[in-house]
């Protein structure tokens, strides 16, 4: 007879796809169920985890970093398993989990950028700017990639806190960033950087910029670089106004706050400026194979039907020169196999986290369900997704509760784990991310930095098994020198 489902004879088994924060954080709820036993298996397709905390949050942001010791704990608990260098669609397939899981939650995120749609979006030197954020904390898949730094005058297109540490990264001084872990190429290119101008471009106000005041606030503090507001563009509408005088957005009211400070402060002489430009939208990107120059409308602000405020271009248009653009105006979500997907949205569709099999009148995928950016869309900050998993969570629980989760023919982790060396798959698991770990972090010492990272999988496997090699010569010595005593 089989035991209850949830018990230590018979546990809930999911498979988390994906190792970012809100991966985690669906995993860490699901532990936080003292009434049950559940046994959770967690996948990335790269040897590393924690997703955009290690490949997305800036290098010189080390202390938003320390939110992976919150994870590490959730992983170094019983009944977890992270199954890493193994990739969702490739190595694993949804039909193979259907048979080791009882449910499934999909945690990967939003992993390309939402396009701009003008002419000459693609010319050499634009860029989205998460490639620029990959690049510069030496993600794998972006290592490789150039970006021209012998250009002057740069455009960063956004008003979010991605395009504020584009802006700060490409404005700092190598000091800054010599004890922080940005990639090695990384900062040598930086070194050599010739960047003096960033403009910095967003559609709408002030008071509706997405950045946080630190990051706003950060600009203003660095060695060599000014911030340069101009009094003319802080001039809010009337709507504008009653938001920021409301207090109802602190953090509206903040930032504009913060770039009044600015514009009073003006140009303080630093080599490197940064020009903070709104209501202003490109319209084209000029250039005979190369970004040549940026052409840009301007906006004015106008109220919807529901006193939203939108950006409506004008008969004023302007051409500024520049040879490098970012575009930093959001994020898209890319289809999984074999899961449903809404391509208008870039999200999986769901309902409070249950995967429906199209958007709004779908019905629910037994087993399926979903969290984070690739849930509700790129929004909010490491935290918020926090909530966004618990809801799904307590979603999944409410299903095993009424019995309509999936029924898996081999509920084990060693049925995965041996189907996965059946096909050849070289898993990285968590023990030997901390070798990986414990390497990179001796490797950051030199320049006292909190690490030097990996950039290529195949040189993090390789070291991985190098280390567990000399540790397993230590130890056989070791067990060894009391006999050699014992024979003297």
């Amino acid at each position: 007879m089989t035991a209850q489902l949830g018990t230590p004879d018979n546990p809930l088994r999911v498979a988390i796809i994906g190792s970012g924060p809100s991966g985690f954080y669906a995993a860490d709820h699901l532990q936080k169920q003292r009434d049950l036993t559940v046994q959770i298996d967690m996948f990335d397709r790269l040897p590393t985890p924690y997703g955009l905390v290690r490949g997305g949050v800036a290098p010189d942001h080390q202390k938003i970093k320390s939110v992976t010791k919150a994870y590490d704990r959730v992983a170094t608990a019983p009944n977890f398993h992270f199954f890493g260098h193994v990739e969702f669609g490739k190595d694993v397939m949804r039909d193979d989990l259907v048979k080791h899981y009882h449910a499934i939650i999909y945690a990967v995120g939003a992993q390309s950028d939402r396009r701009m749609g003008i002419p000459g979006e693609d010319l050499s030197g634009s860029h989205p700017a998460t490639e620029f954020v990959a690049w510069y904390n030496a993600h794998p898949d972006f290592a490789h990639f150039q970006f021209d730094l012998s250009q002057e005058n740069v455009a960063v297109v956004g008003l979010g806190n991605v395009a504020m540490d584009v802006i700060r990264i490409l404005a700092c001084t190598p000091d800054e960033l010599t004890e922080t872990d940005i990639a090695d190429y990384a900062l040598d290119a930086l070194k050599h950087s010739s960047v003096k101008n960033i403009y910095v471009l967003g559609r709408r106000g002030p008071a509706q910029s997405a950045f946080t005041n630190p990051e706003i606030k950060e600009l203003g503090e660095l060695d060599d670089a000014s911030i340069i507001v101009s009094p003319d563009d802080l001039q809010l509408d009337p709507i504008s106004q009653q938001y920021v005088d409301s207090g109802e957005d602190k953090v509206a009211t903040k930032n504009v706050e913060i770039l009044k400070e600015f514009a009073l402060q003006g140009d303080t002489g630093k080599p490197r400026k940064i020009y903070m430009r709104f209501c202003v939208s490109p319209v084209e990107i000029i250039g005979d194979g190369k970004v040549e120059a940026i052409k840009l409308v301007k906006n004015e602000l106008v109220a919807d039907d529901k006193g939203n405020l939108k950006a409506k271009p004008t008969d004023q248009f302007e051409t500024i020169p520049v040879g490098l653009v970012f575009r930093s105006v959001g994020y898209h979500g890319r289809a999984l196999p074999g899961v449903p997907f809404d391509d208008r949205s870039g999200t999986i569709p769901n309902d409070k986290g249950h995967v429906l099999t199209e958007a709004k009148t779908g019905q629910p995928v037994p087993g399926d369900y979903v969290v984070g950016w690739i849930k509700r869309g790129p929004s909010g900050i490491i935290g918020t997704n926090k909530p966004d998993s618990v809801e799904t969570v307590e979603t999944l629980l409410a299903d095993f509760r009424a019995g309509q989760l999936l029924t898996p023919t081999a509920p084990s982790t060693e049925a995965v784990q041996a189907l996965l060396q059946e096909r050849g798959v070289r898993v990285v698991s968590f023990a030997d991310w901390h070798i990986l770990d414990i390497i990179e972090q001796e490797r950051g010492e030199f320049r006292n930095a909190p690490r030097r990272k990996f950039s290529n999988v195949d040189e993090m496997l390789v070291a991985i098994a190098e280390r567990k090699a000399e540790q397993e010569r230590l130890q056989a010595a070791q067990a060894a020198a009391p006999d050699a005593m014992a024979a003297d």
